[in-house]
């Protein structure tokens, strides 16, 4: 690539002064770290240290960087085409892509929808929903029911269905659809079951189910809005719940699929297979962006009987070649015996030895400035009493060449499935230990 920069300063002072990050402000930006190439579980800085990442970028990378499968999959595919219009023209990495989908997806979700984002998967997901009611002559279900403390994507629609009262609903309190909230459970994953925690939820589908299209969750962990981990039990009765009131349910899997809780998709947890699934994320294996929603055929085939019969929506990107053909090398490395890495034992085995490390490295509990310490699959949660500050923190992981971005009162990891123990043994290390400075 031609650079106009002359040195690494020059092209940071730009990107301080006219790149808009994410979550952040123009005039008083929060730090950023120049990272310049990236291999395995490093990001490799423009000073030349590098830095064990923690959080592969934002959960998709979960074979690491630079993998030599993903990396010959665009190399392949680039060379024949990178980009084709998905109206009226069909190709083969889409259908690889949609056959390995509805193949490790649970059974009824037959149809594949190909998005270009999460977000974009989960308006697609609720413009189903939508569009599922009018055609099947109950067009007056079109509020979205769901628990307080989601996240599920910037627009404007996927922003009603997120948190109203950490979102962003107070920034655009006109301009955001008001829909149905309910308290989010508080049995945890791995603790007993209150079966009060389903009471508010029953009463709230019982009272609208007629105006209700659809119920949206992330199942089990509530991600983005607390890395929240509830109890399977209160999933496994949204579903019967939904079935009793004729609602349809909407699992949002962009965090959670592809293993990182353990099983291939969260909802497996409870055993409960969503009318819609969003996949994203992990789906490119992080290489690039992509995503899909898929329904089931009562769904499918309700939108395509109506008076409009047209799924109405269709990204310029949708089911982009490149994309398709890296995310069938992503889940065709996923489902190898090993991940090209020192750990041989699948992807499975490489998740029980992760949290294994975690529940026994994140020893942070005792700590008076710590208020839980919580660990699933994949995930590593360390939750402060108080909201830390971003800047300062995250230099002190730099510092100690580990990559964490914390956000609000968590400070967690999800790292990518080829981190080495040692690797995470100085990841959590570093947590415990700039913890213990605060």
């Amino acid at each position: 690539m031609q650079t106009i920069f002359e040195t690494t300063q020059d092209w940071l002072n730009f990107d301080r002064d006219h790149l808009w990050h994410p979550y952040t402000s123009m005039n008083k930006p929060l730090p950023c770290y120049p990272v310049v190439a990236a291999q395995g579980a490093y990001l490799k800085l423009a000073d030349g240290s590098s830095l064990i990442d923690g959080m592969s970028s934002w959960w998709s990378a979960i074979h690491g960087y630079n993998h030599p499968k993903l990396n010959a999959a665009v190399s392949e595919q680039i060379g024949k085409m990178s980009h084709v219009m998905f109206g009226g023209i069909a190709h083969q990495p889409a259908a690889e892509l949609g056959a390995r989908l509805v193949s490790i997806t649970p059974a009824p979700l037959k149809h594949v929808f190909f998005a270009d984002s999460g977000s974009i998967a989960i308006e697609v997901a609720l413009k189903m929903a939508l569009q599922y009611w009018q055609s099947t002559g109950r067009s007056q279900k079109t509020k979205f029911l769901t628990v307080r403390g989601g996240y599920h994507g910037d627009p404007f629609s996927c922003m009603s269905v997120g948190d109203p009262e950490n979102g962003q609903h107070g920034l655009f309190p006109h301009a955001i659809a008001e829909q149905i909230f309910v308290s989010r459970p508080k049995s945890s994953f791995d603790g007993p079951w209150d079966p009060s925690d389903i009471d508010e939820f029953e009463a709230a589908i019982s009272k609208n189910n007629n105006g209700v299209a659809a119920v949206i969750l992330e199942p089990i962990v509530q991600g983005a809005g607390g890395m929240h981990f509830y109890h399977p039990e209160f999933l496994k009765q949204v579903r019967e719940l939904c079935d009793h009131y004729e609602v349809l349910l909407i699992l949002d899997e962009i965090a959670t699929g592809f293993g990182r809780t353990g099983k291939m998709f969260a909802c497996e947890h409870a055993e409960v297979i969503p009318d819609i699934l969003c996949i994203g994320k992990a789906l490119t294996g992080g290489m690039m962006t992509l995503a899909a929603t898929l329904a089931t055929s009562k769904v499918a085939m309700g939108i395509s009987q109506g008076k409009v019969p047209a799924l109405m929506h269709g990204p310029t990107f949708m089911a982009n070649p490149l994309a398709c053909a890296v995310s069938c090398a992503s889940i065709d490395v996923l489902l190898d015996t090993g991940l090209d890495c020192q750990y041989s034992d699948g992807w499975q085995k490489n998740i029980e030895r992760i949290s294994f490390q975690l529940n026994k490295l994140l020893a942070a509990k005792d700590h008076q400035s710590v208020e839980d310490v919580r660990i699933l699959g994949a995930i590593g949660v360390v939750e402060m009493a108080a909201a830390v500050d971003v800047a300062k923190i995250q230099a002190l992981f730099v510092e100690r060449g580990v990559w964490i971005r914390p956000f609000g009162k968590l400070v967690y990891v999800m790292p990518p499935y080829i981190i080495t123990d040692a690797q995470l043994k100085e990841l959590c290390g570093s947590i415990v230990e700039v913890i213990g400075e605060l």
